[in-house]
């Protein structure tokens, strides 16, 4: 007597597998562009005189397969606007807009329910 076992589905034929890596890229897509979208609403509500320039330079760049970094660009008066360059406290009585703070503490708040919802879209494609 002998017995077969045929393992089939989304698990064993690498179709989970795959559906899991597009669901962490689009989860840790999804968590920067929040992460984008709060910083650019932190300046357009803090700025008296909006710089379009300085709103033009955040972008979001993959950085490896598993982080993106959401940044100025290396403006220079950058650390200034947020209140952490070296000419804020001593120098003048700007304090700084803390727009990178806010956003940071957001999606600290935020990221993991974003990105759960993020998975939860991809279950079906993993046999879930």
């Amino acid at each position: 007597m002998s017995i077969t076992i045929q393992f089939r589905g989304p698990l064993f034929d690498g179709r989970a597998a795959r559906a899991m890596d597009r669901a962490c890229d689009d989860a840790r897509d999804d968590v920067a562009a929040f992460a984008e979208e709060r910083v650019l609403m932190g300046t357009s509500a803090s700025f008296k005189t909006r710089t379009p320039y300085y709103e033009t330079r955040i972008t979001t760049t993959r950085v490896s397969g598993e982080v993106s970094l959401v940044h100025d660009q290396g403006v220079v008066y950058g650390p200034w606007l947020e209140g952490v360059g070296s000419r804020n406290a001593p120098m003048t009585r700007f304090r700084g807009y803390g727009h990178w703070r806010k956003a940071k503490q957001a999606v600290a708040a935020r990221g993991p329910q974003i990105a759960e919802i993020t998975v939860r879209r991809h279950l079906p494609e993993m046999g879930g």
